[in-house]
């Protein structure tokens, strides 16, 4: 079964895999004895569905989740059952995905007109007048 990302780009569950361990916070007793703490493990750098710039962006993007190896782990304990934290953790998996795959827009570094260097200089030149006149004159 296929897990939707984006249009035209979607992760096989056979690329996922899932372990459960034990989670602290909420749950009583049953938090000592039940594993319900979902590690999600995703091998980015050998991800056949990932095109190369996604993979590329992703890793970036992961950053202390990814592995030396390319190997991205999310660990996913918020929930008290396995099942909603399976779904949390591939839910953040699919929002790293989806980050990495949008598309930073182009920014053309442009500069200041003319116009606007002389509006500068002459808002400095006019805030140097007026400190001018502020300071004390000894007239010997």
């Amino acid at each position: 079964m296929a897990i939707p990302i984006l249009p035209g780009l979607s992760l096989a569950e056979s690329e996922l895999e899932v372990s459960y361990i034990l989670a602290s916070g909420p749950g009583g007793q049953n938090v000592n004895k039940v594993a319900t703490a979902a590690q999600l493990r995703f091998d980015a750098a050998r991800s056949p569905s990932l095109p190369e710039r996604v993979r590329a962006r992703l890793l970036d993007v992961a950053g202390s989740r990814a592995t030396r190896d390319g190997v991205i782990v999310i660990t996913a304990r918020r929930f008290r059952t396995q099942q909603r934290n399976r779904e949390d953790a591939i839910e953040r998996l699919a929002a790293l995905i989806r980050e990495a795959a949008h598309r930073p827009a182009f920014r053309v570094a442009t500069r200041p007109g003319r116009a606007a260097r002389q509006r500068r200089l002459d808002g400095k030149a006019h805030r140097a007048n007026i400190k001018r006149g502020r300071a004390i004159r000894h007239d010997d």
